[in-house]
Formats: structure tokens, C-alpha cells, sequence
């Protein structure tokens, strides 16, 4: 789980391994990792995520943290322009130092679509440069266990 802070990252985590959801905000510090057992078709897959902290002027993502994954979310939260720019710094480490990981944009809080500050352009962007991109939301639980579906599917199926 890749992005800026406060972009709903560990609510998403939460969301998929626990089915709850806090409007509590706590910042990740470093790493927090989360394990779940899901069926994929007749294959069985332990996952291990790892919600890394948010992305900020103060705190970089360490490219050590990504070595060794087959795919990640990079998560932006449709409320905050700012995080699109974040996230676009993230895919660009993730592709330099894990280039066979694949990649899904999550933009986040779908749930407050009215009050989105990402245009219909910069996502349709997104998807020109050939990102899968899911609109979800935490709270809801809109398509949170979809999205999870589908990068399991694509590490697989490498």
C-alpha cells in the first residue's frame, strides 16, 4: 500500500482483513503488516501487506521497502489533488525498483465523489499510461475486496 498521508491506506488494509472501519486517523509509522489467506480459484495465497507510511515532504518511502513484492496499490484519495502528485512520484520508484510488480491505482473516498478535487481527465491519464484504475472507498466497502481480488489475480498469473 503505497501513497501520500491520510489517503486511506490501513482503512483499506482494514477494511479487506477485518471488514471494519474507524473514522479514527492514526499514521502509520514505518511498516505495519497484515496477513490474510484468501481462495483464488483452486489456489490458496497468503498475502502479506504491507501498509507502508504515507508519502510526505517530511518522510520518503524507502525503495527497501518494496523490493521483493509482486504487486502493489498506489492509493490517492479523490479529495486531495496533491496526493495524485505523490502517487505519481510512487509509481515511478515502484516501476524503478521492482519493475515486474504490477501496479493498480486506488482512488480512495468514493463515498465523497461530490467533493472530489481529481478531474475525470487526470484519471482517464492514469489509464493512457496503462494503470487499472478502481474508485473505492474504505467506509463503504465499495469495491475493496474487488480491488484485492484483482492484483491477487494478476501476481499469480505472472
Amino acid at each position: 500500500m503505497l501513497g501520500s498521508f491520510a489517503v486511506g491506506k490501513t482503512s483499506l488494509v482494514q477494511q479487506y482483513v477485518n471488514s471494519m472501519f474507524s473514522e479514527k486517523y492514526q499514521t502509520t509509522i514505518g511498516v505495519k503488516i497484515d496477513q490474510k489467506t484468501v481462495v483464488v480459484g483452486q489456489q490458496e495465497v497468503n498475502l502479506l501487506l504491507w501498509d507502508i507510511h504515507g508519502e510526505d515532504e517530511y518522510q520518503k518511502v524507502k525503495p527497501a521497502y518494496l523490493m521483493g513484492s509482486s504487486g502493489c496499490f498506489v492509493v490517492i484519495d479523490g479529495t486531495r489533488k496533491a496526493s495524485l502528485e505523490v502517487a505519481n512520484e510512487l509509481i515511478n520508484i515502484s516501476r524503478k525498483t521492482v519493475p515486474s510488480a504490477h501496479i493498480i491505482i486506488l482512488i480512495n473516498k468514493s463515498d465523497l465523489k461530490a467533493d472530489w478535487d481529481i478531474t475525470e481527465d487526470e484519471i482517464n491519464e492514469l489509464k493512457s499510461m496503462g494503470f487499472e484504475v478502481i474508485e473505492t472507498s474504505a467506509k463503504t466497502n465499495n469495491l475493496v475486496d474487488g480491488a484485492f481480488e484483482k492484483l491477487t489475480k494478476l501476481m499469480i498469473n505472472k
